[in-house]
């Protein structure tokens, strides 16, 4: 509905006021008719400080100018300043009703709540790379303000490199895809309203933790081009960008958790995950710097894996750059899929391809250079965290191919395929489960050399253990044999009694074993909590996917269904209006063995603006299982149609990416990564051997 044939809504927006009547009778809301332009004009002040961050301070470091290094900390700090303010004033847009803004008119709406105000910022195309640039430059920001302890030049470069990345993504934004467009004079009197499937407490946490792995990979990515450009990766290179490592990756796993979370619950099929392809692409990133973090312990440790750990730290941010091409292109159809302009996918991929192939000519030419002459026998800790990245970028291989296949065959013109869960699932799981058998020998192993029977006769004990309770399970659980799910919880004990039996060996001699556990680093314990979160993650897969059970039903009132010994009974139906939609309810009490155990209330809601229905399910959330009811439609008969299921343990599955996660950032915590006598001794051995020209 447009204002040139209409007339002003009961509630217009400040900005309707302010061309509806003089500006100079409305001083205030005069204020919101230039807000979109300064945000605007902070995006390109802060794209013109990207690009001399981008240039400045690398010929600096290349020649040598400690003036022109010293550009690079003030044009981070600028950068990420102006931004902020850019997208404050995209949000103050929001918040405003600010109809004349097309961004704002397409995912807004003025009975929209002002938290889902507040978050449609992100909840389409233009305000998500808003939102992405603001991020890179925050992560710009935080490197310039805790990495002062490194050499001059290596920080110049490292900015550097980032401001390369930010004025690509800048130039990205003001080309094709700024969000301060106006729509004058045409402006709409209402909003068209945020997607429904956003307007959840989803949507305020997912993207941003989801970003901040994404773009918190392109510090490690800087830091290897500069080391690549200064031709020195040695243990003092690993022990700066370790830690930013961990924290991209643990922001990364409590994103790509989180998503799961929201499509199990929102999505109304009860399902965790489906192998869409643009769950796949945050995936990719994940399994690369996982297998980024184990290489750097070892570069750390030995010296060794040199280029192989650069060309890790190259390879994960280019996959979080594959992963937004994916999503914003058009080349996907998914409900997480951001746009559908070819133009802009043409572009990411144009960025792309540049960051690659430039990275890895860099990497040509240097890598030969950092060759390390440490050696190692084939039973020692350092084969296996080999065999652990090997199998880790087998698994992201295969990710890649099984979602990239599709769109190659189409682009090619040579027919649609599709390949789903079959095809990840036969190679994903036993590749997972090899990982599993390589991490439960790698806490017990020593570096460079053991001998077999050690390593045999440390983990015997742990191995029968984790076989004899493995195959227990089943039994207990239901009373009948399930190879699947025995398999798994062998791989998952395994990972888990292994790390034990490591504990005990490290505190048996100390003169208590609370004396023992406190000399243990706070690294250390990061590997044990994350090793332990995958073990509990891989436990809430199997169960989950073995023992779920699930009924399509039509309900009346007064009737009952029984699921896995619950018994579920409609007992009531009404209706209720929300903010902005308007729902049909049940209420569904759940009973076990004659006593209630929950009441559920499930809705079925159809959001007033777009005309679109929506489930909203009902959840009894348990440690050991979910209760789960969707909410169908109404049938003939004034009955409805409903969705029960049972979940056992799935929980387990974002308990342990929490823990996972958690134990990245403990792993930051050690004391070796802020240690002032350290950092004042990598930064002599970075020292160039020539003099630094004034």
């Amino acid at each position: 509905m447009w204002l040139a044939d209409e007339a002003i809504p009961e509630k217009p927006s400040p900005i309707g006021s302010v061309i509806a009547e003089p500006a100079t009778e409305h001083g205030p809301e005069m204020l919101t008719l230039t807000i979109p332009e300064v945000g605007l004009f902070a995006l390109l002040i802060a794209l013109c400080l990207s690009l001399l961050q981008a240039t400045v301070p690398l010929l600096g470091a290349a020649t040598r100018r400690p003036l022109w290094m010293a550009f690079a900390e003030p044009m981070a700090w600028g950068q990420f300043v102006f931004l902020l303010v850019s997208y404050a004033s995209l949000t103050a847009s929001f918040l405003l009703d600010d109809f004349s803004v097309d961004y704002v008119a397409r995912n807004s709406n003025s009975m929209l709540p002002w938290y889902y105000k507040f978050t449609a910022v992100w909840g389409s195309h233009e305000g998500s790379v808003l939102l992405w640039s603001l991020i890179l430059s925050g992560w710009g920001f935080a490197v310039s303000l805790f990495s002062r302890q490194l050499p001059r030049d290596m920080l110049a470069r490292v900015l550097g490199v980032l401001g390369v990345v930010s004025a690509g993504f800048l130039l990205f934004i003001v080309v094709t895809s700024s969000p301060f467009d106006r729509l004058l004079p045409g402006m709409p009197a209402d909003g068209a309203d945020l997607n429904p499937l956003l307007q959840d407490v989803g949507l305020i946490i997912h993207p941003p933790m989801l970003y901040m792995g994404y773009v918190g990979f392109s510090v490690v990515f800087a830091f290897a081009i500069a080391a690549l450009i200064e031709g020195r990766l040695d243990a003092a290179w690993t022990r700066w960008v370790r830690p930013w490592t961990n924290i991209a990756w643990a922001f990364l796993t409590l994103g790509i958790a989180l998503g799961s979370w929201w499509a199990y619950y929102e999505l109304g099929w009860g399902g965790w995950w489906f192998w869409d392809p643009v769950e796949n692409a945050s995936l990719l990133p994940w399994l690369s710097g996982t297998a980024l973090i184990h290489s750097l312990a070892v570069t750390e440790k030995r010296g060794t894996f040199k280029s192989w750990t650069a060309l890790l730290a190259i390879f994960t941010f280019s996959l979080s750059l594959l992963g937004t091409f994916l999503v914003r292109s058009g080349v996907l159809t998914s409900v997480h899929a951001f746009a559908n302009d070819p133009s802009r996918g043409l572009f990411i991929l144009a960025l792309l391809g540049i960051t690659v192939g430039v990275s890895l000519l860099i990497f040509a030419l240097r890598a030969p250079r950092m060759s390390a002459n440490a050696g190692f026998s084939w039973l020692s800790r350092d084969a296996l965290l080999l065999i652990n990245n090997i199998l880790l970028v087998i698994m992201t291989i295969t990710v890649l191919m099984g979602t990239l296949y599709p769109l190659i065959l189409d682009a090619l013109g040579l027919g649609k395929v599709s390949i789903g869960a079959p095809y990840f699932n036969s190679l994903f799981v036993p590749l997972t489960v090899m990982l599993c058998a390589f991490m439960g020998l790698g806490p017990v192993s020593r570096w460079k050399q053991m001998p077999g029977r050690e390593l045999f006769r440390r983990l015997l004990g742990a191995g029968l253990a984790a076989l004899a309770i493995a195959v227990s399970i089943p039994f207990l659980y239901n009373g009948q044999w399930n190879v699947a799910v025995a398999l798994g919880m062998v791989a998952a004990l395994w990972v888990v009694l292994g790390v034990v039996r490591d504990l005990f060996d490290k505190v048996r001699n100390a003169s208590s074993a609370l004396a023992g556990l406190r000399k243990l680093t706070p690294s250390y314990w990061g590997m044990v909590v994350g090793h332990v979160g995958l073990a509990v993650t891989i436990v809430g897969v199997v169960m989950v996917s073995n023992y779920a059970m699930e009924r399509n039903v039509r309900l009346d009132i007064g009737e009952q269904v029984n699921l896995g010994g619950y018994d579920f009974t409609l007992t009531e139906l009404g209706e209720r209006r929300g903010p902005n939609f308007l729902a049909d309810t049940a209420t569904i009490e759940v009973a076990r063995e004659g006593r209630i155990v929950t009441t559920l209330y499930p809705e079925k809601r159809l959001y007033i603006a777009r005309g679109q229905p929506m489930t909203d399910v009902a959840l009894d959330p348990g440690l050991l299982r979910d209760l789960y009811v969707a909410m169908g439609e109404e049938l003939d008969d004034g009955s409805w149609a409903m969705r029960l299921q049972v979940k056992p343990f799935v929980r387990w599955l974002w308990l342990g990416a929490l823990l996972m996660a958690s134990g990245g950032v403990l792993a930051v915590a050690d004391r070796r990564y802020r240690r002032r006598r350290a950092a004042a001794a990598d930064r002599e051995s970075m020292r160039p051997a020539r003099e630094v020209r004034a």
